[in-house]
């Protein structure tokens, strides 16, 4: 079996680092036409060439509206939504208006932003693909993170929903839930608990991975080798499905020592 994805334009938010990167490139190497965005130029400018870039904050709606109208003008046919941030690691009590909105605009807001820009496009041509980035805080519940459980528990839902309404106009929506993933965000999410906690981030590593099944982390390579599958014609009855790449997440906070 050979996943191809030449002839496809393929559109990745958050594509600067980490999963969305690898992504990008997972895609780009199986000979899509990409297209990311990201708020960091720097990243952005070490991606290949001929990846189309654009500096956009995507819980921005006149920002997402002003990238995608040429991006939609030239077609097409997979939508990534990827991009999303940690928010607070701290008690509800103490968590400030501004950094619960701030994890809801990008978490779930820039995912309706980007879905509403596609559909009429992919409603056209009766054909698409939307991939939404979820998490295992999407699924279960994370203490002292409410802002980004709650905002990925809303993209669970609208997967499910999209999956219903498009389904008809040959449209696929899948979710992937990646878990503990290796790189840069997971050092910060993994520090910031540490200190919430008062523990070393040797130890809260560890509990991270006693959390799942497999005792494991993932590399973002294995998110966007997954993602490239259900954006493949071989996954082309495959939709309204929440697929977990994370060796299987029992706890997201485990009170095990």
């Amino acid at each position: 079996m050979q996943i191809e994805l030449k002839g496809k334009t393929a559109l990745i938010t958050g594509g600067g680092a980490g999963m969305g990167r690898a992504t990008v490139l997972a895609m780009h190497e199986l000979g899509a036409n990409v297209i990311t965005c990201d708020v960091d130029q720097a990243a952005l400018a070490t991606l290949p060439s001929d990846v189309m870039t654009t500096v956009c904050d995507v819980g921005n709606s006149k920002e997402v509206n002003e990238m995608m109208a040429p991006v939609l003008a030239d077609g097409l046919d997979i939508l990534i939504n990827n991009a999303g941030i940690a928010g607070p690691t701290k008690p509800i009590e103490e968590i400030r208006d501004a950094e619960w909105q701030r994890c809801f605009s990008v978490c779930i807001d820039s995912q309706f932003y980007f879905t509403r820009a596609v559909v009429p496009v992919f409603k056209a041509q009766q054909s698409g693909v939307i991939i939404n980035l979820i998490s295992a805080a999407g699924i279960l519940g994370f203490p002292n993170r409410s802002p980004y459980a709650a905002a990925k528990w809303a993209v669970t839902g609208l997967t499910k929903s999209l999956a219903m309404e498009l389904g008809p106009h040959n449209i696929r929506v899948n979710g992937i839930v990646p878990g503990n993933v290796n790189g840069d965000r997971m050092d910060r999410v993994v520090a910031a608990h540490a200190e919430a906690e008062g523990i070393s981030e040797e130890e809260v590593r560890r509990l991270y991975a006693i959390g799942t099944s497999m005792q494991c982390y993932v590399d973002p390579e294995e998110i966007a080798h997954t993602i490239c599958f259900l954006c493949s014609d071989f996954a082309k009855h495959i939709s309204g499905q929440v697929v977990g790449v994370d060796g299987n997440t029992e706890t997201l906070y485990p009170r095990t020592p």
